[in-house]
Protein backbone atom coordinates (compact mmCIF):
# COMPACT_ATOMS: atom_id res chain seq x y z
CA UNK A 1 0.00 0.00 0.00
CA UNK A 2 1.16 3.54 -1.32
CA UNK A 3 -0.58 6.57 0.87
CA UNK A 4 0.60 10.32 -0.62
CA UNK A 5 1.13 12.94 2.06
CA UNK A 6 0.64 16.47 0.82
CA UNK A 7 3.99 17.59 2.93
CA UNK A 8 3.13 21.08 2.32
CA UNK A 9 -0.63 21.27 3.84
CA UNK A 10 -0.36 22.29 7.29
CA UNK A 11 0.30 25.91 9.02
CA UNK A 12 3.89 24.08 10.18
CA UNK A 13 4.88 22.57 7.14
CA UNK A 14 6.68 20.02 6.48
CA UNK A 15 7.72 19.96 9.88
CA UNK A 16 4.29 18.30 10.80
CA UNK A 17 4.03 15.70 8.10
CA UNK A 18 7.38 14.64 8.43
CA UNK A 19 7.34 13.84 11.88
CA UNK A 20 3.49 12.33 11.61
CA UNK A 21 4.75 10.86 8.80
CA UNK A 22 7.61 8.58 10.66
CA UNK A 23 5.18 8.33 13.53
CA UNK A 24 2.48 6.28 11.69
CA UNK A 25 5.28 4.19 10.43
CA UNK A 26 6.25 3.77 12.73
CA UNK A 27 3.06 1.84 13.83
CA UNK A 28 2.47 0.44 10.52
CA UNK A 29 2.91 -2.96 9.10
CA UNK A 30 5.64 -3.11 6.90
CA UNK A 31 3.40 -3.04 3.82
CA UNK A 32 2.86 0.59 3.64
CA UNK A 33 4.80 3.33 2.20
CA UNK A 34 4.34 6.99 2.74
CA UNK A 35 5.36 9.22 -0.24
CA UNK A 36 6.02 12.85 1.16
CA UNK A 37 4.79 15.20 -1.70
CA UNK A 38 6.39 19.02 -2.02
CA UNK A 39 9.72 20.70 -2.60
CA UNK A 40 12.18 17.79 -2.18
CA UNK A 41 14.99 20.17 -0.76
CA UNK A 42 12.57 21.83 1.71
CA UNK A 43 11.51 17.96 2.47
CA UNK A 44 14.79 15.88 2.37
CA UNK A 45 16.34 18.74 4.58
CA UNK A 46 13.71 18.23 7.04
CA UNK A 47 13.62 14.36 7.20
CA UNK A 48 17.29 14.52 8.23
CA UNK A 49 16.78 16.20 11.18
CA UNK A 50 15.28 12.98 12.46
CA UNK A 51 17.86 10.88 11.25
CA UNK A 52 18.62 8.62 7.86
CA UNK A 53 15.28 8.30 5.87
CA UNK A 54 13.49 5.06 5.98
CA UNK A 55 12.90 2.90 3.45
CA UNK A 56 9.53 3.20 3.21
CA UNK A 57 9.14 7.07 3.10
CA UNK A 58 9.75 8.08 0.03
CA UNK A 59 9.74 11.81 -1.49
CA UNK A 60 8.40 12.85 -4.67
CA UNK A 61 9.39 16.23 -5.66
CA UNK A 62 6.25 19.43 -6.22
CA UNK A 63 7.84 22.64 -7.35
CA UNK A 64 4.83 24.37 -6.51
CA UNK A 65 2.13 24.68 -3.28
CA UNK A 66 -1.37 25.95 -3.04
CA UNK A 67 -1.66 29.12 -0.52
CA UNK A 68 -4.45 30.50 0.94
CA UNK A 69 -4.69 33.00 -1.48
CA UNK A 70 -5.11 30.48 -4.26
CA UNK A 71 -8.81 29.96 -5.85
CA UNK A 72 -9.36 26.27 -5.10
CA UNK A 73 -11.21 26.38 -8.81
CA UNK A 74 -8.14 27.38 -10.28
CA UNK A 75 -5.55 25.53 -9.08
CA UNK A 76 -5.58 22.38 -11.19
CA UNK A 77 -5.15 24.95 -14.00
CA UNK A 78 -2.82 27.57 -12.14
CA UNK A 79 -1.25 25.37 -10.11
CA UNK A 80 -0.43 22.15 -11.92
CA UNK A 81 3.05 21.62 -10.25
CA UNK A 82 1.07 21.89 -6.72
CA UNK A 83 1.26 19.30 -4.06
CA UNK A 84 -2.04 18.68 -4.25
CA UNK A 85 -2.44 18.05 -7.70
CA UNK A 86 0.54 16.15 -8.38
CA UNK A 87 -0.46 14.42 -5.04
CA UNK A 88 -4.07 14.11 -6.03
CA UNK A 89 -2.57 12.68 -9.66
CA UNK A 90 -0.05 9.72 -8.48
CA UNK A 91 -3.57 8.11 -7.15
CA UNK A 92 -5.39 8.90 -10.29
CA UNK A 93 -2.13 6.89 -12.20
CA UNK A 94 -2.71 3.61 -9.96
CA UNK A 95 0.90 4.85 -8.42
CA UNK A 96 -0.74 5.27 -4.74
CA UNK A 97 -3.37 4.10 -3.01
CA UNK A 98 -4.33 7.02 -0.93
CA UNK A 99 -3.95 11.21 -0.43
CA UNK A 100 -4.07 13.02 2.66
CA UNK A 101 -3.54 17.08 2.95
CA UNK A 102 -3.50 19.59 5.16
CA UNK A 103 -3.91 21.89 2.98
CA UNK A 104 -6.73 24.37 1.58
CA UNK A 105 -9.62 22.36 1.88
CA UNK A 106 -11.25 23.55 -1.41
CA UNK A 107 -8.22 22.85 -3.78
CA UNK A 108 -8.20 19.02 -1.86
CA UNK A 109 -12.33 19.08 -2.87
CA UNK A 110 -11.81 20.44 -6.29
CA UNK A 111 -8.68 18.72 -6.96
CA UNK A 112 -10.58 15.45 -5.81
CA UNK A 113 -13.82 15.95 -8.20
CA UNK A 114 -11.63 16.62 -11.07
CA UNK A 115 -8.78 13.72 -10.52
CA UNK A 116 -10.30 11.37 -8.64
CA UNK A 117 -14.01 11.79 -10.23
CA UNK A 118 -17.10 11.13 -8.82
CA UNK A 119 -18.47 7.64 -8.17
CA UNK A 120 -21.20 6.60 -10.18
CA UNK A 121 -24.42 7.39 -9.24
CA UNK A 122 -22.74 10.30 -6.67
CA UNK A 123 -23.98 14.17 -7.65
CA UNK A 124 -22.44 15.65 -4.88
CA UNK A 125 -19.20 13.79 -3.22
CA UNK A 126 -19.40 14.83 0.54
CA UNK A 127 -17.26 15.54 3.56
CA UNK A 128 -17.62 13.36 6.52
CA UNK A 129 -16.53 14.61 10.15
CA UNK A 130 -16.31 12.30 13.46
CA UNK A 131 -17.70 13.87 15.93
CA UNK A 132 -17.59 12.58 19.94
CA UNK A 133 -20.31 11.70 22.02
CA UNK A 134 -21.19 10.07 25.56
CA UNK A 135 -21.17 6.83 23.82
CA UNK A 136 -19.71 5.82 20.48
CA UNK A 137 -18.34 8.75 18.19
CA UNK A 138 -20.75 9.61 15.12
CA UNK A 139 -20.35 10.73 11.74
CA UNK A 140 -21.38 13.85 10.46
CA UNK A 141 -22.14 13.71 6.41
CA UNK A 142 -21.98 16.67 4.53
CA UNK A 143 -19.75 18.93 6.79
CA UNK A 144 -18.91 21.44 4.27
CA UNK A 145 -18.87 20.29 1.06
CA UNK A 146 -22.01 21.20 0.21
CA UNK A 147 -24.18 24.32 1.16
CA UNK A 148 -27.81 24.08 -1.58
CA UNK A 149 -28.72 20.38 -0.97
CA UNK A 150 -31.56 19.02 -2.98
CA UNK A 151 -33.20 15.62 -1.43
CA UNK A 152 -31.49 13.14 -3.26
CA UNK A 153 -27.97 14.57 -1.76
CA UNK A 154 -29.18 14.13 1.29
CA UNK A 155 -30.06 10.05 0.61
CA UNK A 156 -26.43 9.95 -1.72
CA UNK A 157 -24.91 11.59 2.45
CA UNK A 158 -26.74 8.61 3.85
CA UNK A 159 -25.62 5.48 1.96
CA UNK A 160 -21.89 7.16 1.57
CA UNK A 161 -22.27 7.78 5.58
CA UNK A 162 -23.86 3.81 5.64
CA UNK A 163 -20.72 2.45 3.96
CA UNK A 164 -17.55 4.61 5.83
CA UNK A 165 -19.20 3.42 9.38
CA UNK A 166 -19.75 -0.14 8.11
CA UNK A 167 -15.99 -0.34 7.04
CA UNK A 168 -13.97 1.67 9.25
CA UNK A 169 -15.79 2.09 12.45
CA UNK A 170 -17.09 -1.51 12.63
CA UNK A 171 -20.68 -0.74 13.00
CA UNK A 172 -22.97 -3.34 10.56
CA UNK A 173 -25.59 -1.59 11.13
CA UNK A 174 -25.26 1.86 11.48
CA UNK A 175 -28.34 4.31 12.49
CA UNK A 176 -29.07 6.90 10.35
CA UNK A 177 -30.61 10.45 12.03
CA UNK A 178 -31.37 12.99 9.85
CA UNK A 179 -30.63 16.50 11.42
CA UNK A 180 -33.62 18.71 12.48
CA UNK A 181 -35.59 20.83 14.33
CA UNK A 182 -38.02 18.63 15.60
CA UNK A 183 -38.09 14.92 16.17
CA UNK A 184 -41.53 14.35 14.82
CA UNK A 185 -41.98 13.31 10.48
CA UNK A 186 -43.72 16.54 9.97
CA UNK A 187 -41.38 19.04 11.43
CA UNK A 188 -38.50 20.98 8.97
CA UNK A 189 -38.65 22.85 5.81
CA UNK A 190 -39.59 21.66 2.51
CA UNK A 191 -35.75 20.10 2.08
CA UNK A 192 -35.46 17.86 5.31
CA UNK A 193 -39.55 16.79 5.13
CA UNK A 194 -38.59 15.27 1.22
CA UNK A 195 -35.73 13.77 2.69
CA UNK A 196 -37.42 12.14 5.39
CA UNK A 197 -39.71 11.04 3.28
CA UNK A 198 -37.16 9.12 0.95
CA UNK A 199 -34.86 8.14 3.79
CA UNK A 200 -37.92 6.37 5.18
CA UNK A 201 -38.24 4.60 1.65
CA UNK A 202 -34.80 3.12 1.55
CA UNK A 203 -33.68 -0.44 1.60
CA UNK A 204 -30.83 -1.36 3.26
CA UNK A 205 -30.58 1.90 5.99
CA UNK A 206 -31.41 1.68 9.23
CA UNK A 207 -32.74 5.36 9.47
CA UNK A 208 -34.09 6.25 13.02
CA UNK A 209 -36.01 8.98 11.54
CA UNK A 210 -35.15 13.09 12.98
CA UNK A 211 -32.66 14.45 15.48
CA UNK A 212 -32.00 17.20 17.12
CA UNK A 213 -28.81 19.01 18.00
CA UNK A 214 -29.39 17.69 21.85
CA UNK A 215 -29.48 13.72 20.36
CA UNK A 216 -26.15 14.49 19.33
CA UNK A 217 -23.84 14.60 21.65
CA UNK A 218 -26.16 11.62 23.36
CA UNK A 219 -24.88 8.91 20.75
CA UNK A 220 -28.23 7.88 19.57
CA UNK A 221 -26.97 7.65 16.15
CA UNK A 222 -24.19 6.96 13.92
CA UNK A 223 -24.60 8.82 11.19
CA UNK A 224 -26.31 12.33 11.32
CA UNK A 225 -26.99 13.61 7.70
CA UNK A 226 -27.53 17.25 6.79
CA UNK A 227 -26.18 19.63 4.38
CA UNK A 228 -22.92 21.37 4.29
CA UNK A 229 -24.15 24.50 5.86
CA UNK A 230 -26.22 23.12 8.85
CA UNK A 231 -23.02 20.53 8.92
CA UNK A 232 -20.46 23.36 8.72
CA UNK A 233 -22.45 25.21 11.59
CA UNK A 234 -22.27 21.91 12.96
CA UNK A 235 -18.94 21.68 13.20
CA UNK A 236 -17.32 24.73 13.80
CA UNK A 237 -19.60 25.10 17.12
CA UNK A 238 -18.47 21.41 18.39
CA UNK A 239 -15.07 22.28 17.75
CA UNK A 240 -15.10 25.75 19.92
CA UNK A 241 -17.24 23.49 22.93
CA UNK A 242 -14.45 21.12 23.22
CA UNK A 243 -11.49 23.36 23.05
CA UNK A 244 -13.38 25.74 25.63
CA UNK A 245 -14.17 22.70 27.49
CA UNK A 246 -10.99 21.20 27.59
CA UNK A 247 -8.90 24.56 28.36
CA UNK A 248 -12.00 25.05 31.52
CA UNK A 249 -10.86 21.89 32.81
CA UNK A 250 -7.24 22.02 32.26
CA UNK A 251 -7.37 25.71 34.13
CA UNK A 252 -9.42 24.32 36.83
CA UNK A 253 -7.12 20.84 37.13
CA UNK A 254 -3.74 23.06 37.75
CA UNK A 255 -4.07 22.66 41.24
CA UNK A 256 -5.10 18.84 41.35
CA UNK A 257 -0.89 17.86 40.08
CA UNK A 258 -1.02 14.26 38.97
CA UNK A 259 -4.86 14.11 40.32
CA UNK A 260 -5.82 15.58 36.41
CA UNK A 261 -4.57 12.68 34.76
CA UNK A 262 -7.51 10.93 35.43
CA UNK A 263 -8.73 13.13 33.15
CA UNK A 264 -6.67 12.32 30.47
CA UNK A 265 -9.13 9.77 28.38
CA UNK A 266 -11.32 12.86 28.43
CA UNK A 267 -9.06 15.62 26.72
CA UNK A 268 -7.96 12.83 23.90
CA UNK A 269 -12.31 12.23 23.28
CA UNK A 270 -12.43 16.06 22.71
CA UNK A 271 -9.43 16.21 20.73
CA UNK A 272 -9.74 16.20 17.19
CA UNK A 273 -6.30 15.14 16.45
CA UNK A 274 -7.49 11.75 17.94
CA UNK A 275 -9.60 11.71 14.68
CA UNK A 276 -7.31 12.20 12.15
CA UNK A 277 -8.33 13.80 8.50
CA UNK A 278 -12.52 14.01 7.39
CA UNK A 279 -12.71 11.92 4.27
CA UNK A 280 -14.28 13.07 1.09
CA UNK A 281 -17.23 10.51 0.73
CA UNK A 282 -18.04 9.91 -2.90
CA UNK A 283 -15.33 10.17 -5.09
CA UNK A 284 -13.10 7.50 -7.11
CA UNK A 285 -10.64 7.30 -4.58
CA UNK A 286 -9.25 7.61 -0.61
CA UNK A 287 -8.89 11.21 -0.32
CA UNK A 288 -8.58 12.64 3.47
CA UNK A 289 -8.72 16.25 4.28
CA UNK A 290 -7.16 17.32 7.71
CA UNK A 291 -7.02 20.66 9.86
CA UNK A 292 -4.68 22.93 8.73
CA UNK A 293 -3.48 23.25 12.30
CA UNK A 294 -3.01 19.68 12.01
CA UNK A 295 -0.06 18.46 14.81
CA UNK A 296 1.74 15.16 14.26
CA UNK A 297 -0.65 13.12 15.89
CA UNK A 298 -3.53 14.34 13.89
CA UNK A 299 -1.38 13.62 10.74
CA UNK A 300 -0.51 10.06 11.73
CA UNK A 301 -4.27 9.90 12.77
CA UNK A 302 -5.14 10.78 8.99
CA UNK A 303 -2.81 8.45 7.57
CA UNK A 304 -4.39 5.80 9.71
CA UNK A 305 -7.83 6.54 8.67
CA UNK A 306 -6.21 6.67 4.52
CA UNK A 307 -4.37 3.03 5.14
CA UNK A 308 -7.98 1.44 6.48
CA UNK A 309 -10.29 3.07 4.29
CA UNK A 310 -7.72 0.95 1.39
CA UNK A 311 -7.62 -1.88 3.37
CA UNK A 312 -11.94 -2.47 3.94
CA UNK A 313 -12.06 -1.49 0.37
CA UNK A 314 -14.28 1.17 1.03
CA UNK A 315 -14.48 3.25 -2.44
CA UNK A 316 -15.34 0.07 -3.77
CA UNK A 317 -17.94 -1.35 -1.14
CA UNK A 318 -19.40 2.76 -1.68
CA UNK A 319 -19.67 1.90 -5.47
CA UNK A 320 -21.49 -1.67 -5.20
CA UNK A 321 -24.20 0.10 -2.83
CA UNK A 322 -24.64 2.79 -4.82
CA UNK A 323 -25.28 1.06 -7.54
CA UNK A 324 -28.08 -1.35 -6.24
CA UNK A 325 -29.80 1.64 -4.91
CA UNK A 326 -29.53 3.40 -8.21
CA UNK A 327 -31.01 -0.07 -9.54
CA UNK A 328 -33.62 -0.90 -6.91
CA UNK A 329 -35.39 3.18 -8.31
CA UNK A 330 -35.17 2.06 -11.84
Amino acid sequence: MRIVLDAMGTDDAPRAEIAGALEALSSFEDDVEIVLVGDRDTIEAGVARHGPIPDRLLIHHAADRVTAADSPASVLRKKPDSSIVVGLRLQQEGKADAFVSAGSTGAVMAGSLFILRPLPGVARPAIGTILPTSEDPCLLVDAGANVDCKPQHLVQFARLGHTYVQDLMGRPSPRIGLLNIGEEPGKGDELTLETHRLLAEQEGLNFIGNIEGRDIIRGVCDVVVCDGFVGNVLLKFYESVAAFIVGLLKRELKELGEGSQDLEHVFRVLDYAEYGGAPLLGVGGVSIICHGGSPPKAIRNALAVAAQAVRSGMVGHSARNLSRAVRAEE
